[in-house]
């Protein structure tokens, strides 16, 4: 048998949610290269070859020199801070150029190799699309909130009427760096204030949902087929009720292991087959009258602490699917 090669792909500063997979993986006996993406291309370099009617996909990062043709799995976890420090090497009218070339070659590398990935960058781009994951898990059979995503002052000042309460959120996770401090753009519950200053929406479409009434917070961790369940009661925390991240380091703690009824799993597994996913961190909210509402889903979602409260079965599962020792869902 063939032995197993798992490409990991994420950046010097994450967790060590990645190390603890990185051991499972060794301890079945398979063999694992890291690929820290801020480190290429000042101190990794890449090359692919085809040449004598053979392919190669050469990688050194000056400890490791290896051919990654023969990757059995990809985890394609982070490509945080690519390019790191290139700024300081070239003048500024050359990055922009240079890092198109180096996604193009890393993401083009990535597509080329014809094994097992979870997920390609092609998964990840889709799954931008909030408005299709809704859709998607309507079709499943799970209920969302009403929703509005427009930048039209006009319709959102009507949809807002419509529902008793509304929060807004964005598409996507960044943050606003205002005198050199972080500020991190969280769900918000809009009130009359907020219709006084709709106008400079025209400029940024944004996500209007109706407020869902929570009885707990759900994150539903799915690797393959497996899926691990946690709650949190956001609610007794003023600050954490319409978003829990931002008390999410107060609360890290408090999450609980959470049985979800079987109707719910299936129609979650159903998603992630349509999807073909084979890892997603959905969130769900609980309602007071115990029904279930699908908020989204992120192919790359963090799960580190509610590893830690698992005995790390999250890691070991992720390990087993890119080792092929587990159930997995194949693209076509």
């Amino acid at each position: 048998m063939n032995k197993k090669k798992v490409l990991i792909i994420t950046h010097t500063k994450d967790n060590n949610s990645v190390d603890a997979v990185i051991n499972f993986i060794k301890e079945s006996g398979s063999e694992v290269i890291r690929f820290d993406v801020d480190r290429y291309p000042l101190e990794i370099s890449l090359t692919t070859l085809y040449d004598g009617g053979a392919w190669k996909v050469l990688f050194d990062d000056g400890k490791i020199s290896t051919d990654l043709a023969d990757v059995t799995a990809i985890w394609y976890r982070r490509s945080y801070n690519l390019g790191d420090g290139l700024h300081n090497i070239l003048e500024a009218e050359y990055v922009i150029p240079a890092m198109g070339e180096l996604k193009r070659t890393l993401y083009g590398m990535l597509d080329g190799l014809f094994c097992f990935q979870m997920e390609r960058f092609s998964v990840y781009r889709r799954l931008d699309s909030k408005e299709e994951q809704l859709r998607m898990a309507m079709r499943h059979g799970l209920k969302v909130p009403a929703t509005c995503i427009s930048n039209d002052p006009v319709e959102v000042k009507r949809f807002i009427r419509s529902q008793e309460k509304v929060v807004s959120k964005m598409q996507s996770s960044f943050s606003i760096y205002r005198e050199k401090e972080e500020h991190v753009v969280f769900t918000s519950e809009i009130n009359e204030d907020h219709l006084e200053d709709m106008d400079t929406l025209k400029y940024c479409p944004m996500v209007f949902q109706e407020k869902i009434e929570k009885k707990l917070e759900l994150r539903v961790t799915i690797v393959g087929n497996k899926i691990f369940s946690f709650s949190i009661d956001s609610q007794r925390v003023v600050n954490a009720k319409v978003d829990w991240r931002k008390e999410g380091v107060a609360l890290l703690e408090e999450w609980q292991p959470y049985e979800l009824p079987m109707t719910v799993q299936k129609k979650l597994l159903a998603f992630m087959d349509d999807y073909k996913l084979n890892y997603g961190a959905i969130d769900l909210i609980l309602t007071p009258d115990d029904e279930y509402y699908f908020l989204e889903i992120n192919a790359a979602g963090e799960y580190f602490w509610l590893d830690r409260l698992c005995n790390n079965l999250i890691s070991k599962q992720i390990a087993a699917v890119l080792c092929g020792d587990a159930a997995r869902r194949e693209a076509n």
